[in-house]
């Protein structure tokens, strides 16, 4: 065991608080990809795309193989290490494999509160709290999901009228939009900053941790980026970035013009998507995301359904020396 790292004995299996330098990043993934719960966003190359380095609470086996894992993404601040949640990581908590002997994440935040001044964590959807834990504040947040298991003739029943109406319309055109893979998200990234990307705050670190997700995924045969042109002009009116990861496709990030917007463009992205991949038993799109009004508007009009996760959050009591410190 390494020397810093803190052991927590419970049914005389141990549970480590690991700082990132003392994790096993082979034996990391081969945990998550064996977990019971499916998180693309704990895959490791995920996890140093957008956070950098993160610390963890992991189960090993009598032979050292991780058999759970609870990632904490942490920064160092002047009062102490706080964990956060990061950017293009919609959930993490806890992932447990069959060998685990620790499936409530209860067992694991007693490690929490003495070693991080504050902590964020937005859990996954397969993450059940009964009740608020002690010490710690729990909020509901929520995403959007559509089982793509019936065929598509039956998930088209599920659109609004308004939306099959405009996809008939495409159709119908002497030259109709079509969605065809995109090369590169790079022009794609280009296309958010210049439209939405200052109303939604992204920096360009943000930008760089998106290219980097994407050098990680697309090797990996899980990046699906996919585009919509004008048919004449050859004019990008938008584009996503899918994430195909078990039984989970996760509509990650898409970038529209106005025009593109007004012809319906992100609309026949993610109709292509749903067209390609219905009667996949088990596959589940996930829009990840449903927290504002008008993008869970657009979500439900392809019949998808709100799925709650939690969130928790926690302030440790600062030195006195401390405390003015906000």
């Amino acid at each position: 065991m390494p020397l810093n790292a803190r052991r927590v004995y419970l049914w005389r299996v141990p549970l480590l608080l690991l700082r990132h330098p003392q994790l096993d990043l082979s034996a990391w993934d081969a945990c998550v990809a064996r977990a019971t719960q499916q998180v693309p966003y704990a895959q490791s190359g995920w996890l140093a795309a957008t956070a950098g380095r993160w610390d963890a609470v992991v189960e090993t086996s009598p032979q050292g193989h991780y058999v759970s894992v609870l990632p904490l993404p942490a920064l160092r601040r002047p009062w102490g290490r706080v964990l956060y949640q990061p950017a293009f990581t919609q959930q993490l908590g806890l992932l447990t494999t069959a060998d685990s002997r620790h499936r409530e994440l209860l067992d694991y935040l007693p490690l929490l509160r003495g070693h991080y001044a504050q902590g964020y964590l937005q859990l996954h959807t397969g993450q059940e709290l009964a009740s608020e834990p002690p010490g710690f504040q729990l909020t509901e947040r929520r995403t959007y999901h559509l089982p793509l298991a019936p065929d598509y003739a039956t998930l088209l029943t599920g659109y609004t009228a308004d939306y099959r109406r405009r996809l008939r319309l495409n159709g119908q055109q002497s030259g109709p939009l079509s969605v065809v893979p995109l090369p590169d998200i790079t022009e794609m990234l280009a296309l958010f900053r210049q439209h939405s990307g200052e109303a939604a705050g992204l920096k360009p670190k943000h930008y760089q941790q998106l290219q980097a997700l994407y050098a990680c995924l697309q090797p990996l045969g899980q990046a699906l980026p996919l585009q919509v042109r004008h048919p004449e002009t050859g004019e990008l009116l938008a584009a996503a970035l899918f994430v195909r990861y078990r039984e989970q496709l996760v509509y990650l990030f898409a970038a529209a013009s106005p025009a593109g917007k007004k012809a319906g463009a992100p609309l026949l992205l993610l109709d292509y998507v749903i067209r390609q991949h219905a009667g996949t038993p088990g596959l589940l799109l996930d829009f990840e995301g449903g927290m504002i009004p008008s993008i869970a508007r657009f979500f439900a009009n392809f019949g998808a359904t709100p799925v709650p996760y939690a969130a928790l959050s926690f302030t440790s009591q600062r030195p006195w020396y401390l405390q003015w410190m906000r």
